[in-house]
């Protein structure tokens, strides 16, 4: 399978789609609104930890390593926050079923409904944010945002190729 080749200059599009993404992510994951999110979860975590509960609750039990890969993360990374929340009794560790040898982390039931509440807030939140956009509008948005996150699956960033320079002597 070969890839599609770029084009050497991105469409305006593409640029504000990128640009509004880049403020979406930053307003979202400002120490201020994480602080403020867990207070109204009543659940006193880091965001690390945060984003370790929500890959742990979207799958089955995983082994550490595979949490790692899965967050983008170093291993090291994911020991200590598990440690962390194990010690909080937020998760546990469980045997791998398919290597008695090796471990795999698994939501408590304090976990679970740490998530949830997590989760609620933060619903509320963009609820608030797009009360203004119509049952329609919400649904295009869900189904674009849906299409987008399975293209970046399907096309990671490590297979984007460089941008090309320019021939010697054309500047």
């Amino acid at each position: 399978m070969s890839t599609p080749s770029l084009p050497d200059v991105p469409s305006r599009e593409v640029v504000e789609i990128e640009r509004a993404l880049t403020r979406v992510t930053y307003l979202s994951t400002r120490a201020r609104q994480h602080e403020r999110l867990m207070a109204l979860a009543g659940v006193p975590l880091d965001r690390a930890a945060v984003a370790l509960l929500r890959q742990i609750a979207d799958s089955e039990p995983l082994r550490p390593g595979e949490l790692a890969a899965r967050l983008g993360v170093e291993a090291s990374h994911v020991t200590r926050t598990v440690q962390q929340l194990q010690k909080s009794g937020y998760v546990t560790r469980v045997p791998d079923p398919d290597d008695r040898r090796a471990q795999r982390i698994e939501l408590t039931d304090a976990g679970r409904q740490a998530i949830t509440k997590i989760r609620e807030v933060g619903v509320r939140g963009m609820q608030m944010a797009l009360s203004d956009w119509s049952p329609e509008e919400l649904r295009q948005l869900a189904t674009l945002f849906h299409r987008m996150v399975d293209d970046f699956l399907a096309h990671s960033v490590d297979e984007v190729p460089e941008p090309r320079s320019a021939p010697a002597g054309s500047a």
